[in-house]
């Protein structure tokens, strides 16, 4: 088999000791290499990888997602490269089509999945979250939009095909990991309006946030995942009043404060899992 036909499994990660191991063993059916792209993890996650056959790891802080990976691809040996995150599993269905996808002589470039979303250990079912797709299976040339937040491969839209089946994303396993990851994206996510133009009004903070929970909650029909889905679409709603009002702040804010607000976010509290983990 070729190069061109064997894929590499990339899993960037940082203080992942409780989903690194689930996230491996659901790539080894697929993966020709398991690359793991670690980001300065203090919580024992390497000690648990770094012995595993057909593992390999690579080391450097991080800077943004879309950065970090952009480093990490071309050290895949592979033509082939799935991006996988360390809170996500390949699901039978998916690995099958991935491989059959590979194997066979097409004109795509990549191929974008869906995935199950779940919410401290609950799928969502509706809430928006059932319809979320990403590009994760690219050849190794491609790379990700210079984006800080939400980064997508950079490839022309009749290039992209579609995997059959769906990912598993654990995306939320304790709510205060969680919303410091909300707290750190709607920072990024902020910075890159800014540097595209971008402001924040009034009505930005006032209307945005609660029409994207209604948006989510009766439209999207999160209603019908009860407790776990009111959780979803506050936290989507939460996230983008904090995308607005650090936006707002950045532009408009009277304190000296607001220029350093993408450091200030690396300085905080260390969750409590990864406390406990280690």
């Amino acid at each position: 088999m070729s190069s061109q036909e064997m894929l590499t499994v990339l899993i960037p990660c940082k203080d992942e000791r409780h989903n690194i191991l689930d996230c491996i063993d659901s790539v080894r059916d697929i993966a020709d290499e398991i690359l793991v792209a670690d980001s300065g993890s203090t919580d024992g996650t390497l000690e648990l990888v770094k012995d595993l056959p057909g593992v390999r790891v690579i080391e450097r802080e991080y800077v943004n997602s879309a950065d970090f990976k952009n480093w990490a691809i071309p050290q895949a040996t592979h033509e082939w490269v799935l991006v996988l995150d360390a809170d996500e599993r390949v699901t039978s269905d998916v690995a099958m089509s991935a491989r059959k996808v590979i194997a066979e002589p097409n004109d795509c470039e990549a191929f974008a999945v869906r995935r199950d979303t779940y919410m401290l250990g609950h799928r969502l079912r509706y809430s928006g979250a059932q319809s979320a797709t990403c590009t994760r299976l690219f050849r190794s040339h491609l790379r990700y939009q210079p984006r800080r937040v939400h980064a997508d491969i950079e490839v022309a839209a009749e290039k992209v095909g579609t995997l059959d089946g769906k990912l598993e994303h654990h995306t939320c396993q304790c709510l205060n990991r969680f919303l410091q990851t909300q707290n750190r994206y709607s920072t990024w996510a902020a910075l890159d309006a800014l540097d595209s133009g971008k402001r924040a009004g009034f009505w930005s903070l006032a209307l945005r946030p609660p029409l994207k929970f209604l948006q989510f909650y009766f439209l999207r029909l999160g209603f019908l995942d009860r407790t776990p889905g009111l959780l979803w679409c506050g936290v989507v709603a939460y996230y983008n009043l904090m995308k607005y009002a650090k936006l707002w702040e950045l532009s408009h804010s009277r304190t000296k404060q607001a220029q350093h607000i993408e450091s200030a976010d690396d300085n905080l509290p260390e969750p409590v899992q990864s406390r406990q983990a280690a």
